[in-house]
């Protein structure tokens, strides 16, 4: 997998997390707490934040990608 296809995914994830967190917003401030769609749009943020973590960390192991930085 070359460089930029792992950072289109990463964006991507990320792009998702934030849609989610945006439409959390919205179905708070129209329904008024009157149905669950806030609840299951702040979950889906975190599946995918939480996701994308493990994603990272397993990219991390296998060797796809490397940290940097730190001593």
């Amino acid at each position: 997998m070359n460089d930029s296809l792992k950072t289109l995914l990463i964006i991507a994830f990320l792009i998702v997390i934030l849609w989610n967190l945006g439409a959390g917003l919205y179905y708070m401030l129209v329904d008024k707490g009157e149905s669950k769609r806030t609840v299951n749009a702040l979950t889906r943020r975190i599946a995918l934040s939480v996701a994308l973590i493990l994603l990272v960390v397993l990219a991390n192991y296998m060797g796809w990608i490397k940290f940097h930085g730190g001593p």
